[in-house]
Order: structure tokens, then sequence, then C-alpha cells
């Protein structure tokens, strides 16, 4: 099983911060339990103004699939209800919806 490292980033809406904050301090234990079967790790979120960056590490061995047990996943998809409209695009020339993936360029263990 491969450690994969994840970076990515988004822009909330200035008037969704708080909202986003709040939502996070209390994360709903359904979707914390998901997140972990679906073999994510270390999932870490950062925000500095309207800017948001997450970091999280993949154990599994087939991504594809379990993003789309977690997208399947009914308390999941109520909680993306709530966070999703947080988001503003964060490129307008970019298809993604609220974030966007980054290029890993370095890691030292």
């Amino acid at each position: 099983m491969a450690r994969r490292m994840f970076g990515q980033i988004g822009r909330l809406k200035k008037e969704k911060i708080e909202e986003y904050k709040t939502l996070h301090a209390a994360v709903w234990p359904d979707v914390l339990k998901t997140i972990t079967e679906c073999n994510l790790e270390n999932y870490s979120i950062f925000i500095k103004g309207d800017l948001v960056f997450s970091y999280f590490e993949y154990t599994g061995t087939d991504y594809e699939a379990d993003m789309e047990k977690m997208a399947a996943d009914e308390t999941t998809q109520k909680w993306w209800g709530y966070t999703k409209p947080c988001f503003e695009k964060y490129d307008a020339d970019s298809e993604a919806a609220f974030y966007e993936d980054m290029e890993s360029i370095f890691y030292y263990k």
C-alpha cells in the first residue's frame, strides 16, 4: 500500500468564511467515519483570508473507487450541501467547482 499525498486549494466567499470555520469546528462524526473508511489520513485544512489549503494522505489501493464511495455516502452529500456553497471558483478557467488539486514538487521525510 503506497501513501499518496494531496494538497488542494480553494477560495471561500468572504461572507461564508466564518460559517466554514464553524462547520469544521464540529465536523459530523459520520463524515469523519467515511473519511477514514475511504483511506484518508492526516487530513488538515488551513485558512488565510479567503484562501483554504487542505492536505491529506491516501493509504488505500484504489483512490478513484474510494472517492466514488465517499461521494455516494448520504451523510457526506448532506455535509457537502453545507460546505460547498461556502466556496467560489478558485480559477475562472477551471472546471473545478470549489477547489483545485495542487502539484507536489517537494517532500522530505
